[in-house]
């Protein structure tokens, strides 16, 4: 597993590099946000430990360019921040990190939160058949495709792996109220290891490519103080 380190601070860096390569990991180590930002590019990793405040560009920025431009991996992200504070910011901007640590940390728990950010990749969708389908949306599971269809036109999705489970899961049982923890235990089957709210980033993510109007969801809707329920009514 290749692991990219985005970290300004050169001991923090290399510390980071010592401990996770006695873990059997590969690491690559990044100074700034541009830096970083080639260095996916060039070669995908599978996972990111980035920092929040980095030179060039911000870890939130870096974050956000790197789920907009899925390349052939998607990577998962454990933002680093030396502020408690600045969790909320985190996860209510949508950026796309999947977990994140706060400054300063356990070597032994950013160890764990890696070995259970990778051990996601390795789950796969356990649905009977081989599609899934609604009024406007069909997963073909076999190919790991997704398609909308809206005005009697078929558009393909562009879906990154969590964002497909997490589909699957809605369109599995149409009308089911999910919380967080519900959906953590669908998709990662208990080796999810951070805060709930993450659930809430992937969902905007969803909702940026399924929704006609992401700002008005009509068919992933929030139900105020229990989750999220997916609705597909045929027009």
């Amino acid at each position: 597993m290749d692991i990219l380190i985005i970290e300004d601070d050169v001991e923090i860096a290399q510390l980071l590099k010592l401990l996770l390569e006695k873990e059997g990991f590969a690491c690559r180590i990044c100074g700034d946000g541009p830096a970083a930002l080639d260095a996916v590019q060039a070669q995908p990793p599978d996972l990111m430990i980035l920092d929040l405040m980095i030179p060039g560009l911000d870890g939130l920025e870096v974050c956000a360019r790197v789920r907009q431009q899925p390349g052939p991996k998607d990577p998962y992200i454990l933002m680093l921040t030396a502020k408690g504070e600045e969790v909320d910011r985190i996860i209510g901007l949508s950026t796309g990190a999947d977990d994140y640590m706060v400054k300063p940390f356990s070597p032994k728990e950013l160890v764990a939160r890696v070995r259970a950010l990778l051990r996601r990749s390795l789950r796969h969708i356990e649905t009977p058949g081989h599609t899934q389908s609604t009024s406007h949306f069909e997963l073909d599971l076999e190919q790991h495709k997704a398609f909308r269809n809206l005005e009697g036109e078929s558009e393909e999705l562009d879906l990154t792996t969590l964002e497909f489970k997490l589909l699957s899961a809605f369109l599995s049982y149409p009308g089911r109220v999910w919380s967080r923890s519900q959906l953590i235990d669908k998709l990662w089957d208990g080796d999810f290891f951070g805060d709930e709210r993450v659930v809430d980033t992937h969902v905007a993510r969803l909702r940026k490519k399924i929704e006609p109007d992401p700002s008005k969801p009509t068919f992933v809707k929030t139900v105020i103080g229990a989750g999220y329920k997916f609705e597909d009514q045929a027009n």
